[in-house]
């Protein structure tokens, strides 16, 4: 178990490393942040020193190797548009995508698992047939084309929610059941798979033929030994949903990450590109990292096999 730990540890690190050094260079391809930052009557004079003050005139390698040292630090440098620590920022804005993402993940798991649970205990009935279409409709449609939907229903026809800003419970609906749509579809049908499973097996024909009821089958002895993947995927989902706010954040004017991203994106602000992508693919490589090793320690299968 150990050895299976320090080599899970291994991979994590470097992964984070290939992509600080991808979103390094894919940053500085996109273009120079000093136009900018200057003013149109800027000389070239003063471009270049404000460019040497940076260290931008240097060679990425040893840009990379100064913005690695500094980010293992904590210095993430300051934004090119607004004059401030970039981690800052960054941090001030996780809260909005952090409450957005808890919100998805709720309605993904308030949904997803009794529908996918009672699918696959009624497989072949109409409630299992209309939940398969809509796990196909739900992974078929874009979120950005559902936002635009539930905006022009609930914030331009019916007036019931607000439709951008967040100020109030209400005004975190729209995007958060925007943003948990496509998870709704594949945790169900993950679900659905799982106690397909684990319904055929032998443990489940005798619990039945001792007589039990069937609740207590279905959800002490099916949904209880097939949750394992569903609790894999459910950790990971949080991750993938944080990471994938952009658009929604983007179409709802969520102040969260995504929105930050894009602002930043817009004016080639190096800093805050990079520490948004570097925080949130840590926090996955993290969080698939501790998915593995839970996954070694409830099966030895794994460990010993890798």
């Amino acid at each position: 178990m150990q050895r299976f730990i320090i080599g899970r540890v291994i991979q994590s690190i470097v992964s984070m490393f290939v992509v600080s050094v991808v979103v390094f260079a894919l940053v500085r391809l996109s273009g120079d942040p000093i136009q900018i930052m200057m003013p149109a009557e800027a000389s070239k004079a003063d471009i270049e020193l404000v460019r040497a003050h940076l260290g931008l005139d240097r060679p990425w390698t040893v840009q990379y190797w100064r913005f690695l040292t500094q980010a293992l630090q904590g210095d993430f440098g300051r934004s090119v548009r607004f004059r401030r620590p970039a981690l800052d920022l960054v941090t001030e804005r996780y809260g909005a995508t952090l409450e957005l993402g808890g919100l998805a993940v709720l309605i993904v798991i308030a949904v997803a698992l009794p529908v996918g649970v009672y699918s696959a205990v009624r497989r072949g009935s109409a409630l299992d047939y209309a939940a398969r279409a809509f796990a196909a409709l739900g992974q078929a449609v874009p979120p950005f084309w559902l936002g635009l939907v539930l905006v022009l229903i609930f914030g331009v026809l019916l007036h019931l929610l607000p439709t951008s800003g967040r100020g109030t419970p209400l005004h975190v609906l729209l995007p958060g059941i925007t943003l948990g749509w496509f998870a709704v579809a594949g945790l169900m049908r993950l679900t659905r798979s799982s106690m397909l499973d684990v319904l055929g097996s032998e443990y489940v024909k005798l619990a039945r033929i001792k007589g039990l009821p069937e609740r207590r089958v279905i959800w002490k002895h099916a949904f209880k030994n097939a949750a394992l993947p569903v609790v894999t995927f459910a950790a990971l989902l949080f991750v993938a949903l944080l990471n994938g706010s952009i658009i929604v954040e983007t179409v709802f004017g969520w102040p969260g990450l995504g929105l930050l991203v894009i602002e930043a994106v817009d004016s080639r602000d190096y800093p805050i590109v990079q520490t948004v992508v570097l925080f949130l693919s840590a926090m996955y490589i993290g969080v698939n990292l501790l998915v593995d090793i839970l996954y070694a320690y409830l099966n030895p299968k794994i460990r010993y096999s890798q």
